[in-house]
């Protein structure tokens, strides 16, 4: 059995999700106008990052009678730029776009970006975010900071307010699939390679429905994953750490040979207290340091793939029937009339 999505195509738009079940029919009833009005050939990838709602099933229902909807389901949750990879890695359009499927960046920005890329003959459109009023002041001033950061501390000709919303090439697509990263951060990756680009400027909307799946705790995981893979700073900073632990040390035993020899008593157990408590510290900041480095060499001599694809709606129909819903499960349709495979 073989998929009516041709093995080519103009366009592909992949989508990483993870229970979005409350977004998915608002997506859609905007995503298919869009595409189906640029009289191109497209694909949407549809990425499963191992939703634990009825994410799968509802993907399913909507891809009966939308043939250019592909589902591919990862075994677990990898994380987003995990789920990122695993479809760009599968998609197989000229042009291929990463869109979040909450909505808050418009597809309707999606034909601009393909007018620019070919009129400007650029590899690269950069979504742009030019007004963010719908977010939080905190989340403002955060992805504020952290783009801040990552032009100081990787070098990077990083686009401002530039998230994962954007169109690559073929040519793009091929080098990235060629690198050995195994936790790509793409918004510091995709510039760092110097395709030429263009942005395309947008205002970011609210949350179409559901939850942000970007808490302050993956927000400081992604900013820690920006530097520690893009840049030796965290090593420099424990470099600086232990020489200005070494320079207060010289200045203490300078002063502790001065008062000596002056003949000034010093009580010792507060000198040898302060000194410990100051090298025990800066010694396990740098140990914690090298540690984090370390762990990532011993990944990436292991060469463990980030993601396992548990099956891919172009491909042929896998031995079991997808997750059903709740109760349904009996009356759940096949593999095959859920996204329009064909015998």
């Amino acid at each position: 059995m073989e998929s009516v999505l041709p093995r080519t195509t103009t366009l592909s738009v992949v989508i990483p999700m993870f229970n979005e079940t409350a977004v998915i029919p608002a997506l859609v009833a905007r995503l298919r106008p869009v595409l189906d009005a640029l009289g191109v050939d497209y694909e949407v990838v549809a990425v499963d990052d191992g939703s634990r709602d009825d994410t799968v099933s509802v993907l399913f229902d909507h891809g009966r009678d939308w043939p250019q909807l592909r589902v591919l389901r990862l075994r677990r949750n990898s994380g987003h730029q995990a789920a990122l990879t695993a479809g760009l890695h599968r998609a197989v359009g000229q042009w291929v776009v990463s869109l979040d499927a909450d909505l808050q960046d418009p597809p309707e920005t999606i034909a601009e970006m393909l007018r620019v890329a070919r009129e400007d003959g650029v590899d690269v459109v950069y979504g742009v975010r030019a007004d963010r009023s719908t977010d939080t002041v905190f989340k403002r001033n955060t992805a504020r900071g952290y783009y801040w950061a990552m032009r100081r501390l990787v070098g990077v000709d990083l686009p401002a307010q530039a998230g994962d919303f954007r169109l690559l090439s073929r040519d793009v697509i091929e080098v990235l699939r060629r690198l050995p990263e195994r936790a790509p951060v793409y918004r510091l990756l995709v510039p760092s390679l110097g395709f030429p680009s263009a942005e395309v400027r947008y205002d970011r909307e609210a949350r179409a429905a559901g939850e942000t799946k970007y808490p302050l705790r993956r927000m400081v995981a992604l900013a820690w994953e920006s530097t520690a893979n893009f840049s030796a700073a965290p090593l420099r900073l424990a470099t600086w750490l232990g020489m200005s632990s070494f320079l207060l040390c010289l200045a203490l035993i300078l002063f502790g040979m001065f008062a000596h020899v002056s003949g000034t008593t010093i009580p010792g157990w507060t000198s040898m207290f302060v000194a410990v408590l100051l090298l025990s510290g800066v010694q396990l900041v740098c140990l914690g340091l090298l540690g984090e480095y370390v762990g990532r060499i011993y990944a990436t001599v292991q060469n463990r793939p980030a993601f396992h694809i548990g099956f891919d709606s172009r491909d042929e129909v896998p031995d079991a029937q997808p997750v059903a819903r709740g109760d349904d499960a009996a009356r759940t349709p096949s593999f095959d009339s859920a996204v329009g495979v064909r015998g």
